[in-house]
């Protein structure tokens, strides 16, 4: 079978392309390389097609697309936000992007498009866990992207017959994730920060909690989500039904260190949500999802390789 992976030189994107080259998969990717990185397809770079290119012109998704058996759609403007600071460039890529990568899909005749979705589509509804019978509610121009993408697949799927997949990520983390922006994920953010001897911040007291999803989790997901026949036009949360707050994983990063973190609190970004947690069931159902890696055993994996690619024992600030 052959794969388009949009995105695929990202943290999420890389990891799956691996996982699809190491099944024996045909893989090209497409990326601007904005925020992904040749690098992160190093040790499968002779054996995929790279496209640089964005999702906002059309002939290179068309050009991407021909002859491909699935889409998995990962490419996105992903933080909140930044979403919230630049509404406009958000929109641009993550709404009229994915709009040329269905059209692409439907022309070229694929299989079925698998789309990466958002739990910000929830927004800041106090139902726990989030389930997808719930009506979304976002409350950042991310949110509303995200949600679009999912609306525009359901028209692909039932006006043009394009077999479409939604898969809600639920804060994912784990090695590739790039601490190098103020966007970045919390959880990079933290390592680095720790790593360096500097400060961890926590925007907000710190208990606010998320269902923090390893990657390798998400990257099985990603292929079931293809493979499975009968679930299309339907949407599904990629979480692990769990839910951790930022002071704790602080304290589980401190014993990974063995020093203390020291971090320093600030106010509520806009945007960001209090609590998430998926409801896990309908996927695991539909297409046997099953998250494996629990977040203290994927949390110490990421640690762990943060500190090899560093490449020099781990700078922590002494307590």
């Amino acid at each position: 079978m052959h794969y388009v992976v949009t995105g695929g030189a990202g943290f999420i994107g890389s990891n799956t392309v691996d996982e699809l080259v190491r099944r024996g998969q045909s893989v090209t990717v497409l990326d601007d390389l904005s925020s992904g990185k040749e690098e992160n397809l190093a040790s499968v770079r002779d054996q995929v097609k790279l496209i640089r290119g964005t999702i906002t012109d059309r002939a290179t998704v068309d050009s991407a697309c021909r002859g491909a058996d699935y889409v998995l759609h990962l490419a996105a403007r992903t933080s909140v936000p930044r979403s919230v600071k630049q509404p406009i460039e958000t929109n641009q890529i993550n709404v009229d992007g994915t709009l040329n990568v269905l059209v692409a899909a439907r022309d070229a005749g694929v299989r079925r498009v698998v789309f990466a979705s958002s739990s910000s589509i929830y927004g800041d509804t106090p139902t726990l866990p989030k389930h997808e019978g719930m009506p979304p509610a976002p409350i950042s121009p991310y949110g509303v992207s995200k949600l679009v993408g999912e609306l525009y697949g359901s028209v692909f799927y039932r006006t043009y017959g394009l077999d479409f997949v939604a898969l809600r990520y639920f804060n994912v983390f784990g090695p590739r994730q790039d601490p190098g922006s103020p966007y970045s994920g919390v959880l990079s953010l933290f390592i680095s920060a720790m790593r360096n001897g500097a400060e961890p911040t926590v925007y907000g007291d710190g208990e606010q909690s998320r269902d923090f999803t390893f990657v390798q989790n998400v990257v099985e997901a990603n292929i079931q989500a293809c493979e499975t026949p009968g679930i299309g036009g339907r949407a599904f949360n990629l979480g692990t039904g769990g839910r951790y707050t930022l002071n704790y994983t602080l304290q589980l990063l401190e014993g990974f260190s063995k020093h203390s973190a020291k971090a320093k609190y600030g106010p509520p970004r806009e945007g960001d949500i209090r609590d998430s947690q998926a409801d896990i069931s309908r996927a695991r159902q539909a297409f046997g999802y099953d998250p494996r890696i629990r977040f203290e055993e994927g949390l110490q994996k990421t640690w762990d390789w943060y500190c090899a690619q560093a490449q020099e024992p781990a700078r922590v600030r002494q307590p």
